[in-house]
This record gives structure tokens, sequence and C-alpha cells, in this order.
């Protein structure tokens, strides 16, 4: 699949990879979903959760018992596989099984961190960093590029803004597009409250429609979502995922509107 070639593509799935059967249960749904809505997809989870609020919150399997799990989605489910990588170390391992390497927000600055994925070739999906202007991701951009590899993503996902507050400026996604890379938007996380809760990052799941609507119509390449067939019980970003039973009818209204944008002459 193409990012940037006039089609909506969804990368979704758990925020963690919970246990291997339930990733691999919602990487089939999903897909399906995806499928019969024309959409291309993207399964995606992490590993290892570490910027979790408290010390105590779930992580992960950890990198070898979480890239079995990819390899198996990948293999089973039959579409490409993203997860986000904390350290230079962890970059080629992941690269050996996924498609896609993720920069997490915080570490988008992380030289060292960006240069070991570029390395491996990997598509990378760098989030733009929650205390950075659009057309500061530049400089991430180049790192990348600069260490020979142009396959680059840039994913919004909401500006700081006052005390457990993200806002989502559309004036970004064009900005970021100037840089001359497709652009996702990440309308899960962006709906965080980051800190607001006990000892864990509340958030505000009601809006997940008006904001994904609102990056489409803003003309985006791709929505990445956390997705969860029962986010009571998700183990991370429970308060923020899209419930699972919503995803048709979302990904029915996301591509009318892209439709409708496309068609502007």
């Amino acid at each position: 699949m193409t990012f940037g070639a006039g089609q909506l593509a969804l990368i979704a799935g758990p925020c963690v990879i919970e246990s291997e059967s339930h990733a691999l249960d919602l990487g089939h749904a999903i897909a399906a979903m995806a499928r019969a809505a024309g959409v291309p997809y993207v399964f995606k989870a992490s590993f290892d959760k570490a910027n979790r609020t408290s010390l105590s919150s779930f992580r992960g399997p950890g990198l070898e018992a979480g890239l079995r799990t990819l390899a198996r989605i990948k293999a089973e489910v039959g579409v490409p596989v993203l997860t986000d990588i904390h350290e230079a170390a962890q970059a080629a391992p992941a690269a050996a099984v996924v498609d896609v390497l993720q920069i997490p927000a915080f570490l988008c600055r992380q030289t060292d961190l960006l240069v070991a994925a570029a390395r491996t070739g990997a598509v990378i999906n760098i989030k733009k960093g929650q205390f950075l202007a659009p057309a500061d991701m530049r400089h991430a951009l180049d790192k990348v590029r600069g260490s020979g590899n142009a396959r680059v993503l840039l994913t919004e996902r909401g500006t700081s803004f006052g005390y457990h507050n993200l806002v989502v400026d559309m004036r970004a996604f064009p900005q970021l597009r100037a840089l001359g890379v497709p652009v996702v938007y990440d309308v899960t996380h962006s709906l965080q409250l980051p800190g607001a809760g006990e000892g864990r990052t509340a958030g505000q799941a009601a809006f997940i429609e008006t904001m994904a609507s609102a990056g489409v119509a803003a003309g985006v390449d791709g929505v990445f979502m956390e997705v969860h067939d029962d986010p009571t019980r998700a183990r991370s970003d429970a308060e923020n995922a899209l419930r699972l039973d919503l995803l048709p009818a979302l990904l029915a209204r996301l591509a009318r509107v892209h439709h409708a944008v496309q068609a502007q002459p």
C-alpha cells in the first residue's frame, strides 16, 4: 500500500499488545471492517509502552514476545504492521518483523533513535512532539532523509495547551504536507487528557468522530486510531480508544468525507 496516493489509509489496533490472542482477534476484525469500507489498513500495537504515567501501569509483553505476536499478525491477517520503538537498539530487530517503525512524539528529536530507525530501510512514522510547531518537524525529517531513507510519514497528535489538554490546529496538516511527505492524523491520542486521571492518562473518546471527520476534511492521507473491543477493560488508553463495533460506521463516514475532498477541483 502507498500513503499519499489519493486514498485514505487506516492505521489502527490496540494501544498495547495485551495478549497474542487478543491482538490477533482485533487484527482480523479491523482488517475485515477496513476491507468492507475499501480502506487500506495497517495494524498497529506496541510491544512496550515506555512512557506510562505510573510505574505500576501495564507496559506490554516486551520486545521478543511482542515481535513474535506482530509477526503472526502480519502473516495470518495479511496486512502491514506498525510498532513504536524507544531505543536505537530496538530498531534493527523490530524492522526485521514490522513494516513501519514509529518514533514516539516525546522522542521525535532523539537523533540516535531517528538515525538507527532510518538505516533499517523500513518506513518511518514520526509523531510530531506535543511541544513542537509543525514546521519544526523538518529537522526530524532531515535526520531520517539524511541517513538515506526517504520513506517517511509525519503524524499529528495534538499540541500541549495548558494543563491536561491537547489541541489539534487544523493548520498543522497543510504545514506538515508542505515538508513533502504524507501526513497522518492520530485521532485518539489527540483526545488524551495527559495526566488528568489518578496516575493515568484520561481521554475524551466521545469526540473521535468529530475530530476524525475534521482531519479528513483537512486533507490528511491517513488516520491513526486506538481501537479496542472493550475500551473499559483496555490496559492502556482506555478512555480515548474507539470501541470496535463503532468502527464500520466511522470508516464509512470518513470515506464519504475523503471522497468529497478529493472531488474538489
